[in-house]
């Protein structure tokens, strides 16, 4: 049974049992958790939940190694600084251009279907006060985030690129460390750098064996993510929230299936049909790991052993848009902010939606590729429009969800996005 389809297994099977548990053991509202319940939530937080975070921990172990290695092979590559500012042009180009249109559509939906509007208000407050600690919390986080600004720009160069590679949240301190180090190395005589690249390039083929390692248990790692999600998550919070997540999930559909698929057809001349069925693998990892850096491994190798694409214009492309090109999370952005606005009956303007749709893109570029990365500077967006950040607390409870989904798009950007470049510089696409 090929990877992808018992992956989806995996998913689907962690999905039903923890929904199916949710609702028959769950408590009444009023009444003490049953014993039955309690033992439920000892497996998902003892049993379910680590074998996912194993599964995880060793997707995020190899990220560091795979983004210096490929990003240097990948500029070193390339040959010439000419043909380096073509691709980087491109894809940075590519980027902002497919988040910008995407918080559009977030926008437009939402302005449509005014979810805010139809939630009881007594809902609204129960489940405001239930993560309203969690809340507080990420509200912090965004209030510490400085934003993107000129200082931004210059944290973008490390002072340490140990400590970037340590901190997820500091990528783009590694990313531009491991771009002039390519760059240096094109500069340099090539007998002289033949045995570094000999080096990195056999770190880079033992780092895709530990991939390989780690999706062996990727089945089982997204069977025990989405038990402990759903068992704890269940279908009531889903129901309050429904036309939320009709709005949010309903733009990130459209987004990833209409909109990147007339893209992959225009751009790659590719047939969307057999495009998608290629990367269900990706998706089924994009969705469970809710993560870009986690599912970069997946994303690079879909890209080279599926379509084709050369690996220096998917090592270039991958990590830089792992950290830049974040689709579906705008799209949320752009959906969340006005969606809470509605709810707190707050009236956003023609110009500050026009506001929300370029801060959105900015703080998508700004977000760290990590579950619930956005939610700190989602905070930072509902301040600058005046809607109260506390606000935030209402769609803590399915975030988890959304979060998921979001990643599919971000990743499938940068997947077309190589594409493009490859069919570009005339590579002939495998079919």
């Amino acid at each position: 049974m090929p990877l992808s389809t018992r992956i989806l297994l995996g998913l689907l099977i962690g999905a039903a049992l923890g929904v199916l548990g949710n609702l028959l053991l769950s408590p009444a509202k009023g009444e003490a958790p049953g014993e039955a319940y309690r033992l439920g939530l000892e497996f998902a937080d003892t049993i379910a939940y680590p074998v996912g975070q194993v599964f995880l921990r060793m997707l995020f172990m190899v990220v560091v190694p795979l983004v210096l290695t490929s990003l240097v092979l990948g500029v070193a590559g390339i040959g010439n600084l000419r043909a380096l500012g073509r691709i980087g042009g491109r894809s940075v180009a590519w980027f902002v251009l497919t988040t910008a249109c995407a918080v559009m559509l977030g926008l437009v939906l939402t302005n449509t279907l005014a979810p805010g509007r139809s939630m009881d208000p007594q809902v609204a407050g129960e489940v405001r006060a239930l993560f309203e600690k969690e809340a507080s919390s990420k509200i912090q986080l965004g209030k510490e985030s400085p934003g993107f600004s000129v200082d931004t720009l210059v944290a973008i160069i490390p002072r340490n690129v140990v400590a970037s590679a340590a901190d997820p949240r500091d990528a783009l301190g590694l990313i531009f460390f491991a771009i002039v180090f390519g760059i240096a190395m094109t500069l340099v005589p090539k007998e002289r750098t033949q045995g570094l690249r000999d080096l990195l390039q056999g770190i880079y083929e033992v780092v895709i064996v530990v991939l390989g390692f780690a999706m062996a248990i990727a089945p089982y790692g997204v069977a025990g993510l989405i038990f402990a999600t759903t068992f704890k998550l269940g279908l009531p919070v889903l129901g309050s929230l429904g036309y939320y997540l009709v709005a949010v999930l309903g733009g990130l559909l459209f987004h990833q299936f209409v909109v990147l698929g007339l893209l992959v057809s225009v751009f790659a001349r590719y047939s969307p049909l057999l495009f998608f069925a290629k990367i269900r693998g990706l998706m089924v990892t994009a969705f469970s790991t809710s993560s870009s850096n986690a599912t970069l491994p997946t994303t690079m190798r879909t890209a080279t052993e599926e379509f084709g694409v050369p690996r220096e214009v998917a090592g270039f492309v991958m990590p830089l848009g792992a950290t830049l090109n974040m689709n579906g999370t705008a799209l949320f952005e752009g959906v969340s902010v006005l969606f809470l606005a509605q709810v707190a009956g707050v009236e956003l303007s023609l110009a500050a939606q026009l506001l929300v749709i370029l801060l959105a893109v900015l703080s998508a570029i700004g977000t760290a590729g990590v579950p619930g990365g956005s939610l700190p500077l989602l905070a930072v967006v509902l301040e600058q429009v005046g809607v109260p950040a506390g606000m935030l607390a209402l769609i803590l409870g399915v975030d988890r969800l959304v979060d998921m989904t979001r990643t599919i798009p971000n990743v499938t950007s940068d997947l077309v996005c190589s594409l493009w470049i490859a069919r570009s510089q005339g590579v002939q696409l495998k079919q």
